[in-house]
């Protein structure tokens, strides 16, 4: 999966919980989901203003490694979206 798909995906509900649920990780998605509630949107698009936030935020080095990370996978954009979920500041710990 492309990083750029996982971000278009995102616009359509189904899609983007298919994205989530691609991630293996039920912790996190039970995550993303009560922020998601808490917020009064849906699970893709609390996912989205994560993305959004760590984009505009996020400095050299947190690129760098997420690079570094993406370059080593089959799946760059599937390892994007978890470490941008995962370490998300707007999620609940």
């Amino acid at each position: 999966m492309l990083l750029g798909d996982v971000i278009a995906n995102f616009q359509e509900p189904v899609l983007a919980a298919e994205a989530l649920l691609a991630l293996d990780d039920l912790a996190l998605m039970a995550r993303i989901s009560e922020a998601a509630t808490e917020q009064h949107m849906t699970p893709g698009e609390f996912a989205l203003q994560c993305v959004g936030y760590f984009v505009s935020r996020a400095n050299d080095e947190e690129w760098l490694t997420l690079i570094g990370l993406m370059s080593k996978s089959d799946n760059p954009g599937q390892v994007f979206l978890r470490r941008v979920l995962a370490n998300s500041s707007l999620l609940p710990q």
